[in-house]
């Protein structure tokens, strides 16, 4: 009977503990979004910042840079996505005035001061990087940053450049850019390219990772077979039937890309 009474109160106790645990378990996201203005000059910038508000403390910060298209739904579907993971982040306005390009001509002309000047890159980020630490949830020792196609060669120039930033992430972005310099880089790096992405050329490629090496810069190159350019964009294949662009949605490279940068931001954050 002692046994049995033993064995009852270590499953009682069992059960107490495991309720216990549950009832301690964090409460589910409650994604917060706000609009954002800021302002460079006389210029004014909008943004959109993402949050969890059920979330307690600061937590590391992470900035969203758009296509060359400017600032659609599309980045901030990703920073809703990062929130969700734990962060902040804020799907940032380049262009100004939230502008955004009807056609590819347009999307051209408003992006070319940007590749002309990659100064301007990371003038425009590090504005929209002084509006997301306004925010009590920003853990400002730990910034990142992502970026798409035009939104790629930003984050890679303004890391380049000497911005403050632990860690950045290319998709499908430009490659082309300044030269990278150890006394300028901070950030890690981590550049998600589409195997068959006939915006980016060989050399361009071959360019970038030499620059890289010669400076013993701690980047990870990834490639995807069969994707393109914006192959994380479920609007790509759309997009490039409308404009005939060589362009399409890769599912698997999208979900493989986006583990592939959880993982890489958990191991530049010591998670």
């Amino acid at each position: 009977m002692r046994t049995k009474s033993l064995i009852l109160s270590i499953i009682f106790l069992t059960m107490v503990t495991i309720s216990s645990s549950f009832g301690k378990m964090a409460p589910s996201p409650k994604i917060k979004e706000d609009k954002v203005t800021y302002s460079i000059g006389d210029k004014a910038f909008k943004g959109v910042i993402v949050y969890d508000e059920n979330q307690v403390g600061k937590r590391p910060a992470i900035l969203v840079v758009h296509e060359w298209w400017g600032l659609t739904d599309y980045p901030v579907m990703r920073a809703r996505k990062l929130a969700a993971l734990g962060y902040i982040a804020m799907a940032v306005d380049m262009y100004g005035e939230g502008k955004i390009a009807a056609n590819p001509a347009e999307a051209q002309e408003l992006a070319t001061p940007f590749y002309k000047d990659p100064q301007l890159s990371k003038t425009r980020l590090e504005a929209a990087l002084a509006k997301l630490k306004e925010y009590k949830q920003t853990d400002s020792q730990n910034i990142l940053a992502i970026g798409y196609c035009f939104g790629g060669s930003v984050v890679l120039n303004s890391a380049k450049l000497g911005a403050d930033l632990k860690g950045v992430v290319s998709f499908h972005g430009g490659l082309a850019g300044v030269p990278a310099k150890k006394e300028l880089l901070k950030a890690k790096i981590l550049v998600c390219h589409g195997g068959i992405d006939k915006f980016v050329s060989e050399n361009d490629i071959n360019t970038f990772k030499h620059q890289l090496d010669s400076i013993g810069a701690g980047y990870k190159f990834i490639v995807y077979p069969n994707a393109t350019h914006a192959f994380t964009n479920p609007d790509a294949t759309k997009i490039g039937k409308q404009f005939n662009m060589p362009i399409e949605y890769n599912e698997k490279a999208d979900m493989d890309s986006w583990n592939d940068m959880t993982m890489f931001f958990n191991k530049v954050l010591n998670k």
